[in-house]
């Protein structure tokens, strides 16, 4: 009889524990994310979906690395930027 309560008193602060690590939330993403079988234009309705996400994702990130390097060249520019370099050889 103690043994049971103590392996329950042990047992729930670990599925808790368990269920709020990264492991117990894709366990419940996987399973918000069956879909019932023979559904498989559904199925791939999903797919086509995080496919586009995952594409307008890796677009967001390029466009974030392109405004970075801009602001970059802008903050470092010489104090001359403005004017047009002499050429000697015009004398």
């Amino acid at each position: 009889m103690w043994f049971a309560l103590l392996l329950l008193i042990v047992l729930i602060p670990l599925a808790a524990v368990i269920l709020d690590s990264h492991l117990g939330r894709a366990l419940a993403a996987r399973l918000e994310r069956r879909v019932a079988p023979g559904d498989e234009a559904l199925e791939r309705r999903i797919s086509l979906l995080e496919a586009e996400v995952e594409r307008v994702g890796r677009q967001l990130r390029q466009l974030e690395d392109e405004s970075e390097f801009l602001h970059r060249l802008l903050a470092n520019r010489p104090s001359s930027a403005g004017k047009l370099p002499v050429d000697e050889r015009d004398g």
